[in-house]
């Protein structure tokens, strides 16, 4: 990466091609945390960047980014991520996930020469970005952003499981802002309660935590708690919700306050859950949605 490029956020994680199954049909798609996440950063006006492994032939992926103005620096591997997303119910929080191969890990050589005001930790599987990436992003006075997707699930065999996380303390201490939703919050901290869940993940060091849930998102930051809902025609695009919804909030923690961030994520996400793509709606949208639902007018 060249150091002399000074980002807003820079997304980590590996690109996916995934196989989604739901009561509605198959699709077949580009998947990814940092794909949905940095598609709805830089849809809403911020420099951004992703760091992801993949193979060649998927190249189409790096085009993509570029034709968004998203740099992307891509290493090539001999596969790309293979993930099948099952849906048996309406209810996006109830899936099953399957992964056929890898593309393997980020390495701090991938991190080392980053220039950005935040980074985005959106791994899909324990060991795709590992505690001496995070600690090189800390070492830079970077703040810190991780989706726990990345480290509860293990692959066993081709299945995706939850397993317990030994690093967890020691990792959480060096994350900023710590996504989850209810299902992993509920695995990693033993409470179901998704106010009790937050402040255990809070009281492991990460100032603010976004925690997404079946009928929106609550944030927890200073002890205070915004809970705000989703508001969406369909759920034809449920799959990359969270990323979706931390990307939008990690990048307006840059100019806006924990709630107003909260408010736009609980918007962008909202819009992004009615098509199967990364989000691709204009600011006006967000903003109409924010002043029709969200009771508030503050977007600059």
């Amino acid at each position: 990466m060249n150091s002399a490029q000074d980002y807003d956020v820079v997304f980590i994680g590996n690109y996916t091609k995934d196989t989604i199954i739901s009561p509605a049909g198959t699709r077949y798609v580009d998947g990814g945390g940092s794909r949905y996440a940095a598609f709805a950063a830089a849809a809403l006006g911020n420099k951004v960047a992703v760091i992801t492994r993949l193979a060649k032939e998927d190249g189409h992926v790096v085009s993509s980014y570029e034709d968004e103005g998203i740099d992307c620096y891509p290493v090539y591997t001999p596969s790309s991520t293979l993930m099948c997303l099952d849906y048996p119910t309406e209810n996006p929080d109830v899936r099953k996930l399957t992964v056929a191969r890898t593309a393997g890990a980020i390495t701090v050589n991938q991190v080392e020469n980053i220039s950005t005001r935040s980074a985005l930790i959106g791994s899909s599987l324990r060991g795709e970005v590992g505690l001496d990436v995070i600690r090189k992003l800390k070492e830079k006075n970077i703040t810190v952003a991780a989706d726990m997707q990345g480290f509860v699930r293990v692959l066993s065999g081709q299945d995706l499981k939850f397993e317990p996380w030994q690093e967890m303390q020691k990792t959480l201490s060096f994350i900023d802002i710590l996504k989850s939703d209810a299902v992993e919050a509920e695995y990693l901290t033993g409470e179901a309660d998704i106010f009790k869940a937050a402040k255990t993940f809070a009281s492991m060091g990460p100032k603010e935590i976004v925690l997404t849930h079946k009928n929106g998102l609550l944030i927890l930051v200073d002890g205070k708690f915004h809970n705000l809902n989703f508001y969406s025609n369909n759920l034809s695009g449920r799959s990359g919700r969270g990323d979706t919804c931390v990307g939008t909030y990690v990048a307006m923690r840059l100019s806006k306050s924990p709630l107003e961030a909260g408010i736009w994520a609980a918007a962008v996400t909202s819009l992004k859950m009615e098509k199967p793509t990364p989000f691709d709606r204009a600011i006006s949208d967000v903003e109409e949605l924010i002043h029709s639902r969200y009771n508030h007018g503050s977007f600059h």
